[in-house]
């Protein structure tokens, strides 16, 4: 969305749209995710790194693809919210379809 400046914002950020994708399909490729949430392939192997890092998201290799697991129970992330886990915010979020043609 844009604002009356031109300059577009979201309140959710990549970082959240890439484990909401991994939550909803733990066996995605990591192109639709891309795909899904409007960033490079570049950035979302970034962010799921970033994910994996942060004991957030594990990563398994089944065969030739990779599972992903969420930690729901890793708190939040900013102090003002630790105090409530990951799990929580997924409850609350709709979980993306893949992405539409318009």
């Amino acid at each position: 969305m844009s604002t009356a400046d031109g300059k577009t914002w979201t309140f959710l950020t990549s970082h959240t749209r890439v484990l909401l994708c991994l939550a909803r399909d733990p066996s995605v490729r990591l192109r639709d995710v891309a795909a899904t949430v409007g960033i490079t392939e570049r950035a979302t192997q970034r962010i799921v790194r970033d994910l994996v890092e942060a004991d957030y998201v594990q990563r398994e290799r089944v065969g030739r693809r990779n599972h992903y697991k969420i930690n729901k129970r890793s708190p939040m992330r900013h102090a003002t919210q630790r105090e409530h886990e990951i799990g929580e915010l997924l409850d609350i979020l709709p979980l993306p379809g893949p992405p539409t043609a318009r």
